[in-house]
């Protein structure tokens, strides 16, 4: 009952977003602006400093998203886990610790970007602005591409950590295989740091 209501008001927002953008969309061609209905006008009006700290925002805000996601559902599991087996509550704390790590990754990579954004002269900006406009584009990508993999991660490790407590109270020797499938799904967030770094490294804004 709960599934369907949900993919019923799933489906009926979609629908609503597509039909006022179709109806803006008809305004615009029929009132002769349909020039002004362009998806390149509205990315070139924006400023650089807000795709950059748009960028910034997306990647601590993703990535601490993903390590409390992840945290709560293998933290839930080793305290259920932990009231049939009590000892399976402090060597479990690896999952909640890999968790963590996701969201240090975006505050890294936040920290990182930060330091390509400085302020600039009037003069400085007209001469270098699409140059400008281009590094506000790739900070952008660096902190979205980071949050979301971060997203990923938090969830990939929580949901293995959860199997993890629930499989070692019942066979601890099942622990140590099940972390090292853990362990390969914390490095999803890794990938992630390592591209944002390399589409970041020296795209500046300002002098």
């Amino acid at each position: 009952m709960y599934g369907s209501s949900y993919r019923y008001g799933c489906y009926s927002v979609s629908y609503v977003t597509l039909f006022i953008f179709v109806v803006i969309g008809l305004y615009y061609m029929l009132t002769g602006r349909g020039a002004e209905y362009d998806v390149g006008w509205v990315l070139l009006a924006i400023s650089p400093y807000t795709w950059a700290c748009v960028g910034i925002a997306s990647a601590m805000f993703l990535s601490v998203l993903g390590a409390a996601w992840g945290m709560f559902i293998t933290g839930s599991s080793i305290v259920g886990g932990g009231v049939k087996a009590p000892r399976i509550k402090t060597k479990n704390l690896v999952s909640v610790i890999f968790c963590e790590a996701v969201a240090i990754y975006g505050i890294i990579i936040a920290i990182i970007l930060t330091q390509n954004i400085a302020s600039t002269t009037t003069e400085d900006w007209n001469i270098n602005y699409l140059t400008y406009t281009y590094n506000g584009y790739c900070l952008f990508a660096a902190g979205l591409l980071t949050g979301l993999c971060n997203l990923a991660c938090g969830i990939c490790v929580g949901i293995v950590g959860s199997g993890a407590a629930l499989a070692d109270a019942q066979n601890s020797e099942l622990f140590v295989r099940i972390l090292v499938i853990e362990i390969f799904g914390s490095a999803i967030g890794l990938f992630g740091v390592i591209i944002a770094v390399l589409v970041g490294n020296n795209k500046k804004i300002g002098e």
